[in-house]
């Protein structure tokens, strides 16, 4: 999904690559020219070594041979080079270069764009930087907001599941440790239709881990979940027992997974 922001009064869109933001150096220079100057930054020595180095850290399959060619030749007055030709020759990952007249034009990674941007004009780099941290910082809250929007719909669903086993399950005048040992065997009843094993199991294959198994979910799992502490409290109160209410969890689990996924509303959340 295309993204945007506004840096001193010029409309700059961003897209995501290999899970990374890349940011548009053909929105970046209208401010200043035209691609004729992204050109003329890729013809500098500094910059060929700059982008260079950057694949090298990042892309183990850049081609080093090819680069060092670009190197020598950098900055002689015969010299060119342009992002298609740098990505076709070496292999590059830090820019993209599209065509078309709506969505198209070079876009590089935002370390990259950053250079850009110094060549261009210190000042109008610190405000780009200073746009796109907010906007990073806005897309943080809005996940951080719906992970807690999800836990607390999931906690909310757990009450209803502790209920049913408190009142169908747990025998009268046993200890506090007692029953907590039947709830932690009924959400593992869940954890094992869900996710294929128990709380402990998943500890014990994720140590270095904070947290528990839940709290590494996806949002198709984490709306299954909900729906399956409630299937499980009505199966309790009617008396199923567990081993065939696990297997009826599974199978629903499995039903609801394969419908749920690719669901445009569940994506929203992520």
């Amino acid at each position: 999904m295309k993204k945007k922001i506004i840096v001193q009064g010029k409309t700059i869109s961003l897209t995501q690559k290999y899970g990374e933001d890349y940011i548009s150096l053909t929105d970046m220079v209208k401010r200043f020219g035209d691609d004729a100057m992204i050109y003329q930054w890729m013809r500098n020595r500094n910059t060929v070594e700059f982008i260079g180095t950057w694949e090298q850290l990042h892309n183990p399959s850049f081609k080093g041979i090819e680069f060092e060619t670009f190197r020598i030749s950098s900055g002689l007055n015969s010299f060119s080079l342009t992002p298609k030709k740098w990505i076709d020759t070496t292999g590059a990952i830090g820019f993209i270069s599209k065509a078309g007249r709506y969505g198209g034009g070079t876009y590089a990674h935002h370390d990259i764009a950053f250079e850009f941007g110094t060549w261009l004009s210190p000042q109008f780099k610190l405000y780009l930087i200073k746009e796109f941290q907010r906007l990073k910082t806005e897309e943080s809250e809005k996940l951080r907001l719906g992970w807690d929007v999800r836990r607390t719909l999931s906690k909310i669903n757990y009450k209803i599941h502790t209920d049913a086993v408190r009142e169908h399950l747990i025998p009268p005048n046993i200890s506090k440790n007692q029953a907590n040992i039947v709830y932690a065997n009924e959400a593992d009843v869940l954890n094992m239709a869900l996710f294929g094993k128990t709380a402990k199991t998943w500890r014990s294959e994720n140590s270095r881990k904070d947290g528990n198994v839940r709290d590494y979910a996806d949002v198709t799992q984490l709306v299954v979940l909900t729906n399956l502490e409630s299937i499980n409290a009505e199966l309790i109160k009617r008396g199923v027992i567990q081993s065939e209410r696990l297997v009826q969890l599974n199978q629903i689990a499995i039903s609801q997974i394969k419908s749920l996924i690719g669901n445009a509303s569940l994506k929203k959340l992520k």
